[in-house]
């Protein structure tokens, strides 16, 4: 059997968008509609002929609306397989009545959630029925056509004009895998509340992990890979996957991969003075904060020149012409901004594969959740690192005491050192990126590929001596050894920022005696694996 005519619909919907223009097009067909409470109201209100599912179970909705549709004439009339003679002699025996349609769409559990419900509140919107004719209508696809989106009315009306008042086989498997999707997220939606919100668990029994509304990107990571976007079910906090995109091509994994390292970074100094970041295979190559977000970029650029060829950039500030002109003078791939001027964008313009990026808020660097990792046969999971510090949590070890200058400036390096790949060594001076090693697999090496990258910035563009002399140098984890230390002494760092907590923190901070620099424990580690 492929294609099923549409003799009976019943219906029941929160979203009432689209219900009466659908029920008038049934209608039209010949269709008899069967509805429940507010749903069968709107429809009457509309001037339809309705039939409430209490004529058809011959029992009224009853405890508040929880008692409906849980009946045997609903679900015998969506389950039953209508060639098999045992199935059609039970419905023949109860007087049980063949349902076609369903169009059902569930309580607003989310939607109550995210306006800050009281529980009561929160438990009544979870939806019983609803879920349970859905999974009744899907599981029977063969026989019985179920939509549960209204942004489907128009392709099921267009069905029925094209078959005659029929639908095909397939539409209806696509809309039973859609079905079962709704009722997956709805029910994830539902766990992650009582695990999360209503009794406090980081780690529940059961992690349900869900998405919705994919979007197939052109390829993975690499070419041979395949890739797509979905957004979260559940509350959630504004990010990279929320972004409008004004202009350009297509996002691919790699730039939202690098955009959301880039967005995250650029968050750490929302409402402070103009912040450019630059990053490249999800690493800064450059940061600085200035007054004047021209100046930022130019000095943001200075870092690491080479490696931001290809790169993001994200500002933390409304994006102006004048940078938006100095960042169109290389080859960027992506730029984001909370929002973006009219000369920003007519620059931007001329760049026309270049992806502009507008987010509105940026998000909150301190926010919670959860970040899951699939691993070979499960998933790690943990808690996002959103841990911070302040100059009162610092403790200086050394027997030099830091200038007000080093403690800003190990601050900074600090800020940025949290989202460099470990191992991380980042150099910074007045606001500014000096040098920065990242990803290796010892932390001597990322001190001196980040001293290196100092010297490159002052020979290309003539200036006197690096800018890592006189720099706070910042170390995502504790210096194992002096080695790492004493390279960044020898770029001319004079102060130093790191976890602490090595066996060898006392030869760590008698090298850091012995070559004059201030030292200070922060306490806390910022691996970024």
């Amino acid at each position: 059997m492929t294609d099923v005519t549409i003799k009976r619909a019943l219906l029941s919907v929160s979203d009432k968008s689209g219900l009466v223009e659908l029920g008038q097009a049934l209608a039209e067909r010949g269709v008899e509609l069967v509805s429940t409470g507010g749903t069968a109201k709107a429809l009457r209100d509309a001037g339809l002929d309705v039939k409430d599912v209490s004529d058809l179970t011959g029992f009224p909705e009853m405890m508040d609306g929880r008692v409906k549709t849980l009946h045997p004439m609903v679900h015998g009339g969506l389950l039953a397989v209508r060639d098999n003679p045992e199935h059609a002699a039970a419905m023949e025996q109860h007087a049980i009545g063949a349902i076609d349609l369903v169009v059902v769409n569930l309580y607003p559990f989310e939607a109550t959630v995210m306006r800050g419900a009281e529980r009561p509140e929160i438990i009544e919107n979870i939806d019983i029925g609803g879920p349970s004719m859905v999974r009744s209508a899907a599981k029977n696809h063969q026989f019985v056509t179920i939509v549960t989106d209204p942004s489907d009315y128009a392709t099921l009306t267009g069905e029925l004009d094209s078959l005659d008042g029929a639908t095909s086989l397939e539409f209806r498997k696509n809309m039973a895998a859609k079905a079962f999707s709704v009722t997956a997220a709805y029910d994830s939606m539902i766990s992650q509340w009582f695990g999360f919100a209503d009794q406090g668990k980081m780690f529940p029994d059961m992690l349900a992990v869900n998405g919705r509304s994919p979007v197939e990107l052109r390829y993975g990571e690499n070419p041979h890979q395949k890739a797509a976007l979905y957004l979260p079910v559940g509350p959630h906090g504004k990010g990279i996957a929320q972004a409008e995109q004004l202009q350009g091509k297509e996002l691919s994994y790699n730039n939202y991969n690098d955009a959301d390292a880039a967005l995250e970074l650029c968050a750490e100094f929302a409402g402070g003075d103009p912040a450019v970041v630059i990053v490249k295979h999800a690493n800064p190559c450059g940061v600085t904060q200035r007054p004047d977000l021209l100046e930022a970029w130019e000095e943001a650029l200075a870092c690491d020149s080479v490696s931001a060829f290809g790169g993001i950039v994200a500002v933390n500030v409304p994006l102006d012409g004048p940078t938006a002109e100095a960042i169109c003078k290389i080859f960027t791939e992506v730029v984001i901004a909370p929002s973006v001027s009219d000369d920003a964008r007519a620059a931007f313009a001329k760049k026309k594969n270049l992806r502009l990026l507008v987010t509105g808020d940026l998000p909150d660097p301190r926010r919670g959740g959860l970040a899951v990792k699939p691993i070979t046969g499960g998933l790690l999971v943990q808690s996002r690192d959103n841990g911070a510090i302040s100059e009162a949590d610092l403790k200086v070890v050394s027997e030099r005491q830091p200038t007000e200058q080093e403690l800003k400036d190990c601050l900074f390096a600090w800020t940025v050192a949290r989202h460099v790949k470990s191992n991380a060594i980042v150099y910074a001076k007045d606001g500014a990126t000096a040098g920065i090693g990242a990803g290796q697999m010892n932390r001597r090496d990322s001190s001196r590929i980040a001293a290196m990258k100092a010297s490159e910035a002052a020979e290309k563009y003539g200036w006197e001596q690096s800018r890592a002399v006189g720099s706070a140098v910042a170390s995502d984890a504790f210096f194992p050894f002096a080695d790492g230390l004493l390279t960044a002494a020898e770029a001319g760092a004079t102060a130093i920022i790191q976890p602490g907590g090595s066996m060898r923190d006392d030869e760590v901070i008698a090298a850091a005696n012995e070559a004059g620099l201030a030292m200070v424990f922060t306490g806390m580690r910022h691996f970024r694996h």
